[in-house]
């Protein structure tokens, strides 16, 4: 600890606690990478083998980046690490690292008190799913814990609702957030519905455990969820009594020049080949294995489509992506040489977001995962959505109901298999035709205005980020 406490005497300490899943991790990277650009002594902390996993995914911005955090690998619980079950639609298994992540309530505690010894003041930033790792803060000299919705503000609200109802004799869902909600969507009814029981029973242990946040942080902004973020402050007391929406928190202009810089990825040398906004992405994200019937289907209706396109066919990560081999997604025979030319079918890790920001990218096929709609919504592109569990399908209503960039593709609502003749004409609709071209207009739209708000003095997701930065750093 000596050099640590060289580092923090007198000074004010940030401690990040991400939940160990890719999107999570990703995203609390980002979130420390900002405030550390700004001095403050940031430490990303969590199982040895998830923060190796950060870091080795890091995409956006220089690696040289990381030299400016420090980070506090705990050792590693032992977990098993199972295959994706392509016939669940929930990561479950990705259970027994959740688990094991509980086992570093302990080594947490240890540390946030080494270092409250020597900090002005430390402050821990946690994933709002790690709310059982953190109970101790308040025993903790100096610490203030702040939690971090990962999840849209449409989500959280739509979510926390009927609980605040009850507790706080609230009113039904306000209109403008219901009406975007009614929808024939299975996953939209109960928000448990594409989960495990035993998912539920974890999800259940982080919601019931102390909560002593002093405020709550949103990857999101003003400018795309203002309505929503009024009434959660407003509304939800669970938030804490200061609320930030300080997003996006990934790169919005430099993905292009980061990629320059390093070694890059065979897929961005193809896409310098191909024509503007002429190239569709697909991807389901790091918690979904679609079946194999699915993945046939896929394969045959982008082939028809006659658009270009990359595609990531991946599984699920496991609970540690460094433990055997990656199995290896089947496609049809002879596949991978039909569609030479016209289409990659990408089996490693690809760098979504200097994909989604290549000129030649003109379209998403995305799972609305929030993290990846908003680094969709900051690169300009359209989405045609395919939400599969989670908080999925209500990020799809909002990125077509009330954004207006993208649709929801037919059949996709079900559990059944979503045939090769529906995926052929949602490619077409959202890469060809003057619907498409509109949903690409008011993309870019979006994204001008989203990284104004970023960027602009005055812009409202910097004066966010320079309040909560204030905040936690008052004398």
């Amino acid at each position: 600890m000596k050099g640590q406490e060289a580092k923090t005497a007198g000074e004010v300490a940030v401690v990040m606690v991400p939940l160990p899943a890719q999107g999570n991790l990703n995203l609390l990277l980002h979130l420390s990478r900002l405030i550390a650009s700004h001095d403050v002594p940031v430490y990303y902390t969590g199982a040895a083998t998830h923060i190796r996993q950060a870091q080795h995914r890091l995409q956006g911005w220089s690696p040289h980046s990381l030299s400016t955090l420090h980070f506090h690998p705990f050792p590693t619980p032992s977990f098993d690490s199972p295959d994706p079950d392509p016939t669940l639609r929930s990561p479950a298994h990705l259970l027994p690292s959740f688990r094991a992540a509980l086992l570093l309530r302990g080594p947490l505690r240890e540390f946030l008190t080494d270092l409250s010894r020597t900090a002005r003041r430390v402050v821990v930033i946690y994933d709002f799913w790690m709310a059982w790792n953190v109970q101790d803060v308040p025993s903790v000299p100096n610490t203030e814990s702040y939690a971090f919705r990962s999840t849209s503000a449409l989500s959280t609200l739509s979510f926390n609702w009927d609980m605040m109802m009850m507790k706080h004799k609230l009113s039904p869902l306000p209109p403008e957030v219901s009406q975007v909600l009614i929808k024939d969507h299975p996953d939209l009814d109960a928000p448990s519905s594409s989960s495990t029981q035993e998912l539920s029973e974890l999800d259940k242990l982080q919601l019931e455990a102390p909560q002593f946040n002093s405020g709550t942080i949103f990857n999101t902004c003003e400018v795309l969820e203002g309505t929503f973020l009024d009434l959660l402050a407003a509304n939800d007391r669970s938030m804490g009594p200061m609320q930030w929406a300080i997003g996006p928190f990934n790169p919005v202009i430099s993905a292009g020049a980061a990629a320059a810089e390093s070694s890059r990825h065979p897929c961005l040398s193809w896409l310098d080949q191909q024509e503007e906004n002429s190239v569709i992405f697909v991807s389901f994200g790091s918690t979904i294995t679609l079946p194999q019937e699915q993945i046939n289907e896929i394969a045959v209706g982008l082939e028809k489509s006659g658009r270009k396109f990359i595609w990531a066919v991946r599984e699920a990560d496991k609970g540690d992506i460094f433990a055997g081999e990656e199995k290896r997604v089947a496609l049809p025979d002879g596949y991978e040489e039909e569609i030479k030319g016209k289409g990659i079918a990408a089996r490693d890790w690809v760098p979504q977001l200097e994909i989604l920001a290549h000129p030649s990218t003109g379209g998403f096929l995305s799972h609305c995962g929030w993290n990846s709609c908003v680094e969709a919504i900051s690169m300009g592109v359209p989405i045609a959505a395919w939400p599969v569990h989670s908080d999925q399908p209500r990020n799809a209503a909002l990125i077509t109901e009330v954004l207006k960039i993208g649709f929801e593709v037919d059949g996709c609502g079900g559990r059944g298999v979503v045939r090769s003749g529906r995926i052929r004409e949602a490619v077409l609709r959202l890469m060809g035709g003057t619907e498409g071209d509109e949903m690409r207009r008011r993309a870019e739209e979006l994204s001008r205005a989203v990284k104004l708000s970023v960027l602009d003095r005055g812009g409202a997701s910097r004066k966010e980020m320079e309040s909560i930065l204030s905040h936690i750093t008052r004398e």
